[in-house]
């Protein structure tokens, strides 16, 4: 039954919905893109903490509405050490849940969003999704979301997509490690129904132990590296550089980098259209979302 709002409480950024021992969460903030906001943060903390304690749910499905899986930092939010601290304990309260965490991902994902799918245990990406590291394009880096990820990625194609913002498809998403199925013309619920059904006839120690073992290098990262790269993440957010970099994409133009690039090479100064970070086709109103592809 999923649970929904009474008659006084807001709209829910993060719905819950049990079926057949599978607890689904649906990311529901529309008007960022499902970006990271603190809300969203702590709504999905507070929904993985549940499906924890229920010893009816076998495995959590992380899906969403929309064209978005997640657009990453919400940059309407002031940058703090409070934020990247938050998404910190959201990455490691995937990975440390006993019960297996699956993601169902039908759009794009950015940055920060791409940091939940190196959390996660299995995923599926199906029509529709897209995916771009979009951190270095705006001043940033893949901070707090490289404590999942690096472990599982080929190290050759993280370089080359942390550096250079490139989107690339669920395809080439399967071939680096970031998703586990990938079907770029095909319907990623049919993907994911095996994996489910497998799931369902775990034990629940079963389940909790094996997962231990899959993600025992995942926490060394996070008991290791988790205080410094949140120090990083929020220094960086802070600087004069991503200050730029933020600004320029809710302003729809190249940031000064791009412009000095471009001038040196004697090209043609900047017109004033949109920069790409990496999520053309997705941007939807920049200037109101507030959400630009960014990750802690």
């Amino acid at each position: 039954m999923a649970d929904g709002p009474t008659a006084d409480a807001p709209k829910a950024f993060v719905r819950s919905a049990f079926a057949r021992g599978i607890t689904t969460l649906t990311l529901d903030s529309p008007h960022n893109r499902n970006a990271l906001s603190s809300r969203l943060v702590a709504e999905l903390r507070a929904a993985l903490a549940t499906a924890g304690r229920d010893d009816r749910v076998r495995a959590v499905l992380l899906t969403h509405t929309g064209t978005t899986f997640c657009a990453g930092a919400d940059l309407s939010e002031p940058p703090s050490a409070a934020g990247a601290s938050g998404l910190v304990e959201l990455l490691r309260s995937i990975v440390e849940l006993p019960k297996p965490v699956v993601a169902r991902v039908t759009g794009h994902v950015r940055a920060g969003g791409l940091g939940l799918l190196g959390a996660c245990d299995i995923s599926a990406a199906g029509r529709g999704a897209s995916f771009a590291f979009t951190e270095a394009r705006l001043g940033l880096a893949p901070a707090v979301i490289s404590m999942p990820l690096l472990p599982r990625l080929d190290r050759r194609a993280a370089a080359r997509y942390y550096l250079t913002g490139e989107r690339f498809d669920a395809a080439e998403a399967a071939r680096i490690g970031l998703v586990t199925l990938a079907d770029p013309e095909g319907d990623a619920d049919e993907a994911l129904a095996p994996v489910l059904d497998g799931l369902r006839r775990g034990s629940p120690q079963g389940l909790a132990e094996s997962k231990r073992l899959v993600t025992a290098d995942v926490l060394r990262a996070f008991d290791r590296d988790g205080e410094a790269l949140a120090a990083l993440s929020a220094r960086l957010f802070a600087s004069e550089e991503a200050r730029e970099g933020m600004t320029s994409f809710l302003e729809r133009r190249d940031p000064a980098w791009v412009r000095q690039t471009a001038s040196d090479a004697g090209a043609i100064p900047d017109t004033g259209t949109a920069p790409d970070t990496g999520a053309a086709g997705d941007r939807g109103a920049v200037g109101n979302t507030g959400s630009a592809g960014a990750s802690r």
